[in-house]
């Protein structure tokens, strides 16, 4: 299992007339995790694209437990659970600053080579960043 955390703060822009952060806001959030979880592991979504791979999402799941508000700073987990495969899944937990559980949600995305549009594995050099994590 790897994890890891990025922070974010919410601003006025992403908020609804009550103040709270527009619930479709947190897809958003979701890819601002998942992108910086991968940096963190030394890869980059832009070095996937080079290869001629893209990852749409194929699933997506929210659980609103609390809002959040304009200018809160949020910590966005994300933990990948499996080894990815074909496909990669994610979790996510976003807290507030006080540390509450206000968020939960999962998603599942697909490697997808660009130039035919078909499914295929997991990179091998994303292979060897993950291995670690998973072979414990």
């Amino acid at each position: 299992m790897y994890t890891a955390e990025t922070q974010i703060r919410v601003r006025y822009a992403e908020t609804d007339q009550m103040g709270y952060v527009y619930y479709g806001h947190y897809a958003m959030y979701y890819e601002v995790g998942r992108v910086e979880a991968l940096r963190q592991l030394g890869f980059s979504y832009r070095e996937l694209e080079e290869m001629g791979i893209m990852m749409p999402v194929l699933d997506s799941k929210i659980r609103y437990l609390k809002p959040a508000r304009y200018d809160e700073l949020l910590t966005i987990k994300v933990i990948i659970p499996v080894m990815p495969a074909v496909k990669m899944n994610f979790t996510y937990e976003i807290t507030n600053e006080k540390g509450e559980l206000i968020n939960q949600g999962e998603t599942t995305l697909a490697f997808i080579n660009m130039e035919n549009g078909r499914p295929r594995r997991l990179p091998d050099v994303m292979k060897k960043i993950f291995e670690p994590w998973f072979s414990k």
